[in-house]
């Protein structure tokens, strides 16, 4: 367990889950790893999800030394039967849901629009914005019976601003902004507020092969700050919008970026 000291030390946004139901999907690996971390290290009740099984073990291995109950499930949030068990898994473990942070998410296939297949197509939108969708879809029925939560739903800077031989990946993560806008408006008087991080180019270990490559370094040359992201860069800002800190912040997207948007 954490000592008690430690947990006093962590900033305000983190203390603020403390005891609170928190759901992070896309768990397993690269940012929802160090979010759903993050959200262990603050005393959170903690539900996981990835589709490793493997991976959640580590990282229920990894949260054991924190305080506050952690519970993997394995699930796939294209299925919206398995997405629906897992909510009700949590109803039937801690009796409500207060925040959703949706970090599940295939990256995209590069390639020409023209030659994109029917099955390409639909492994990103299934994923990215169908999965989304059934997450906020469970939560929201979850938190709007308990009097409100917080959902946090992810896009990228690539839902905003158009790349070539990207349409699929581009056209999920656009949706996801605009279905948090829509999910912002209609729950917002059931006191479930709806938000969206659209990160840049951060380093992971999935990332770090093409940030090494000369594209990658022309992607660096053109952040303003002059880097990609580092993963506790966006572990803040994904807590700022789960938490109390943004009590007055709904259907916004956040962009974690270092500017490249900005230009």
């Amino acid at each position: 367990m954490l000592p008690a000291d430690q947990v006093d030390q962590l900033p305000f946004w983190e203390r603020s889950l403390a005891d609170k139901v928190v759901w992070v999907t896309g768990a397993g690996r690269g940012l929802g790893r160090a979010i759903a971390a993050a959200v262990g290290r603050s005393g959170a009740r903690l539900a996981v999800t990835a589709r490793s099984a493997e991976q959640l073990a580590t990282l229920g291995a990894e949260l054991s030394d924190y305080p506050g109950e952690v519970r993997p499930f394995t699930a796939d949030v294209s299925d919206a039967a398995a997405v629906r068990e897992v909510a009700e898994r949590i109803a039937e473990e801690w009796g409500t849901l207060d925040v959703l942070v949706n970090m599940a998410g295939i990256s995209p296939t590069v390639v020409r629009s023209e030659n994109l297949s029917d099955a390409a197509w639909h492994d990103v939108i299934d994923v990215n914005l169908s999965g989304t969708f059934y997450c906020c879809r469970e939560a929201g029925r979850l938190m709007i019976a308990n009097g409100g939560g917080s959902i946090v739903n992810v896009s990228s800077v690539h839902g905003s601003v158009g790349v070539p031989r990207m349409c699929a990946y581009a056209a999920s993560k656009g949706g996801v902004e605009m279905l948090t806008k829509a999910l912002a408006v209609e729950w917002a008087d059931r006191g479930v507020r709806v938000n969206c991080l659209a990160p840049g180019y951060f380093r992971t270990a999935m990332t770090e092969p093409y940030l090494a490559s000369s594209q990658g370094a022309k992607v660096r040359a053109a952040i303003p700050l002059g880097r990609v992201g580092e993963t506790e860069e966006l572990v803040g800002a994904a807590l700022f919008l789960a938490s109390d800190a943004s009590s007055y912040v709904t259907g916004t997207t956040l962009l974690v970026d270092g500017g490249w948007t900005a230009q």
